[in-house]
């Protein structure tokens, strides 16, 4: 059945993807009018989650930027299936990097490199990193039910040179790139909601007490990776510009956790700088009121060991 489904919806995607942008985005406008105004696409999360990362905002000013993310996210999904098909030429002129010789410096001196980011403006084309990267470029990506579809979604990913790995086996990919030194850098999305089992640290996020992927900064410690975030900025509908900035140079150095703190509070920053193009649809506040059962476990655990 999976197989099926590939066939009869890939080449729809596929001859979708060849369509001029400029068409794409009157279709882009189309489904922003049905997910907005008809179906109102996970509507209370993306106010709910406006309401806690700006408190001091009328109930307009929240409403309109609401609104204007409706716009960027239909933008992101004909810019993903674009993706298929775009060249080399074309991603290039549509998202550029400003500083890309802060990343080479480190590649330059033998470093691997943990590149940290949001799902802010567009994060989908950053597969065109090793264009202007020097050194081999990996991913992590959830694994999908239909493995047709991963696949050739896979094949899609890695066609300017990313090299895509499920979240599940990145530590075993990391692991051996180290044993066999190989260099890279690695693509850490770190800004969504974790797990409550499987966190380990709480911190403010937008002044919400909330729980926090902390993998970027241990696998950096434990490989010296130089931790650089890359923040993408919108520049116009379809153009964009990408900025590194060095978070830790030496990981070590640090006390726990520092990082992580370093690493949200630069994703606020830039949030803030052009929130409607980030990805308020996903439950980032959704365990806000679950630290105290979270430090009951740790409590229960420390009991167990001891």
């Amino acid at each position: 059945m999976n197989v099926i489904i590939f066939y009869l919806t890939y080449p729809l995607l596929w001859l979708f993807s060849r369509l001029p942008m400029a068409i794409l985005y009157v279709i882009s406008d189309f489904f922003y009018a049905i997910l907005y105004y008809l179906i109102g696409y996970r509507k209370q999360v993306i106010l709910q989650n406006l309401s806690y990362a700006f408190p001091d905002k009328t109930d307009e000013e929240k409403a309109k930027i609401a609104k204007n993310f409706y716009r960027h996210f239909t933008d992101i999904i004909v810019e993903s299936i674009k993706g298929f098909s775009i060249s080399e030429k074309e991603i290039l002129k549509r998202y550029t990097y400003k500083n890309p010789e802060l990343v080479n410096k480190y590649i330059k001196e033998g470093r691997s490199i943990a590149l940290v980011g949001a799902h802010l403006a567009n994060w989908e084309w950053s597969i065109s990193l090793p264009l202007v990267i020097d050194t081999k470029i990996f991913g992590a990506y959830n694994k999908l039910r239909n493995e047709t579809f991963e696949t050739t979604l896979k094949e899609n990913r890695e066609k300017f040179g990313v090299k895509g790995e499920t979240t599940a086996n990145f530590m075993k990919l990391m692991k051996s790139n180290f044993e066999n030194k190989v260099q890279g850098a690695y693509i850490l999305l770190s800004d969504q909601s974790p797990h409550v089992v499987k966190t380990f640290y709480w911190f403010e996020f937008f002044g919400v007490k909330v729980p926090v992927h902390t993998g970027a900064e241990m696998l950096a410690k434990k490989y010296n990776l130089a931790v650089i975030n890359y923040k993408a900025k919108k520049i116009k509908r379809g153009y964009y510009e990408t900025e590194f900035e060095l978070i830790a140079e030496h990981p070590t150095e640090f006390e726990n956790y520092k990082i992580t703190e370093k690493f949200l509070a630069i994703t606020e920053k830039n949030v803030k700088e052009q929130p409607e193009n980030y990805l308020w649809s996903h439950k980032r506040f959704k365990h806000k009121d679950r630290f105290n059962e979270w430090q009951e476990m740790q409590e229960s655990k420390q009991k167990t060991k001891s």
